[in-house]
């Protein structure tokens, strides 16, 4: 019967110093995550590619947070808004493009920074049968993205719509 006492206390001792010992390294651990990390917040720096037209409609063709640019779709048209190259869907690509990329100068990008690309079509067969312009813009790599088919755009004149998100490292 002794015997067995004794063991009996060896395993609570045992039991007792093992867990102890456990919550003692989930103590630390807890004030490790308990650590504030303050991070600086970074105001978003937003770019009008054709501010008359934007505020009309009510959107910001760019905004900037840290290292990240967000770009709204770019349409074929002119300064004043009104849609280019009506009917020639290769063409609205091109004239986006030249968009996404004066706004990519702006920022001091280029396609090469593009991550994600968004195409939006009211013509899927014709965007496929223009799509390898794309090749022509991204020379080292194509981002990732979706091409979308859709009912209609803004305008009915659109064909085509192209938005990015870019990453820059500082």
């Amino acid at each position: 019967m002794k015997k067995t006492t004794n063991q009996l206390t060896l395993l609570v001792t045992i039991f007792t110093l093992f867990f102890g010992l456990q919550s003692c390294e989930q103590k630390e651990a807890t004030k490790e995550v308990e650590k504030e990390v303050i991070i600086e917040s970074e105001k978003p720096e937003y770019f009008l590619l054709r501010p008359e037209v934007e505020k009309a409609y009510g959107y910001s063709h760019a905004v900037k947070i840290g290292n990240n640019i967000k770009i709204s779709g770019a349409v074929s048209m002119d300064d004043e808004g009104n849609p280019t190259a009506i009917g020639d869907l290769g063409q609205q690509m091109k004239n986006c493009y030249a968009d996404l990329e004066k706004i990519l100068k702006h920022y001091g990008c280029t396609f090469d920074d593009v991550i994600k690309e968004d195409i939006f079509t009211t013509n899927m067969p014709l965007f496929l049968e223009n799509a390898a312009y794309r090749a022509e813009i991204y020379n080292k790599q194509f981002p990732t993205g979706s091409w979308l088919g859709v009912k209609e755009l803004a305008i009915p004149e659109f064909m085509i719509e192209i938005e990015l998100e870019v990453y820059k490292p500082e």
